[in-house]
């Protein structure tokens, strides 16, 4: 990949564009591994390479809640808006040096959604049955279909100004914000490179410790060993209002890709 790499920036990049969607991702548990980017590298779209951070590639499991989601700058759709998630996801950057993320697999309880999402974008969606429950600080994300998946984490004090546990230091070019400061996600949909930016507040990130996984998403993903040791990372954020733009080719079809 010749071109460079733009930074990591806290701040989300100014986006005038026309508004696809807006929603709000609430409650959200973030849980990451390290691997080594070779492994990753053969499950991306061509042209798409591995981000790294301190020589390592990251894995997530993210699940959360979607509300009130809309289209355009219309308001939320009844029922059909508002669901829990869960999305499997890899770290990228194309051959413009653009960062963003791939998802491997994203679980969600409306079914309609699932299909709108998989006809119009590609994204793989796939329907389960869903279920995020409290229990004072704790919190409980249970997927179960197609692939069951139990997370059970205790969310602690914010990390406004010291790291999360296993972290490096809070801050622009930190962990955290390689891991949660991407304003764009890349898929190949009908032979086309696609490109679908968004923008949205600063995470706000609190402590987060992991209690129970139960989990086969990361295997169904590709990542068969993962589940059974622990996260790298655990951090959870009460969430952020998200504005998505229309997507758009970041290459010409039929252009000479790289491997």
């Amino acid at each position: 990949m010749s071109a460079s790499i733009e930074p990591v920036t806290r701040e989300a990049p100014g986006y005038t564009g026309p508004t696809m969607m807006t929603q709000r991702w609430c409650d959200v548990a973030f849980l990451h591994w390290a691997l080594d980017p070779a492994q990753v590298a053969p499950l991306l779209p061509p042209g798409v390479h591995p981000d790294v951070h301190d020589g390592a590639t990251w894995v997530g499991l993210v699940p959360f809640r979607m509300v009130g989601a809309g289209v355009l700058r219309g308001p939320s759709i009844p029922w059909l808006g508002t669901f829990p998630e869960t999305n499997v996801r890899l770290y990228t950057v194309d051959e413009r040096g653009v960062r963003g993320i791939v998802f491997r697999s994203l679980d969600a309880s409306r079914l309609a959604v699932v299909a709108g999402a998989r006809a119009a974008f590609g994204l793989p969606y796939r329907w389960a049955s869903m279920e995020v429950a409290d229990d004072g600080d704790e919190r409980t994300y249970v997927t179960e279909r197609p692939h069951p998946s139990r997370v059970r984490i205790r969310v602690g004090e914010a990390v406004e100004s010291g790291p999360s546990p296993g972290s490096s230091s809070a801050g622009s070019g930190s962990l955290e914000d390689f891991l949660t400061a991407r304003w764009g996600l890349h898929e190949r949909h009908l032979g086309v490179d696609w490109y679908v930016p968004n923008v949205h507040e600063p995470w706000p990130l609190h402590h987060a410790e992991l209690r129970e996984l139960d989990d086969t998403l990361l295997a169904a993903a590709g990542f068969p060993d993962l589940a059974g040791r622990p996260p790298d990372h655990v951090a959870a954020s009460p969430g952020v209002s998200v504005r998505f733009g229309f997507p758009r080719p970041w290459r010409r079809p039929g252009l000479l890709r790289r491997s």
